[in-house]
């Protein structure tokens, strides 16, 4: 009886560990690895329209800077304050407000943002 208890409880261990690791299985910008030459087409434009474009744009709430296209996010890297306030908003006087509103990108998100602007802006 034993055996058969040990069993079903080996079973059903297994059973769940296995659920657990396929729905953990996800492909969330935090856990992609680093594109190693992100560009604005393929990497760039595609995170800013998602996290940026529905307040920054004259199609959303019309905050400053616009972010929809690529030479308004070269711009606001360039010179503007778009980087910190996505990474660390304290470090540029800014207090607690973290851009996206949503939350803070994942590190590597930015990471990503940070390559593009030292490769070049390659569109």
């Amino acid at each position: 009886m034993k055996k058969i208890i040990i069993a079903t409880i080996a079973v059903i261990i297994m059973t769940i560990t296995s659920i657990i690791m396929v729905s953990c299985d996800s492909n969330t910008y935090g856990e992609i690895s680093i594109v190693p030459n992100p560009t604005y087409t393929k990497n760039i434009g595609p995170l800013f329209n998602s996290k940026c474009a529905s307040c920054h744009s004259a199609g959303g709430t019309d905050q400053s800077p616009h972010l929809t296209n690529y030479d308004e996010v070269k711009e606001s890297i360039v010179n503007g304050n778009t980087l910190c306030l996505i990474e660390d908003p304290n470090a540029c006087f800014f207090g607690n407000k973290i851009m996206p509103p949503t939350g803070k990108m994942p590190q590597i998100t930015i990471d990503m943002i940070k390559l593009w602007r030292d490769q070049g802006f390659v569109n």
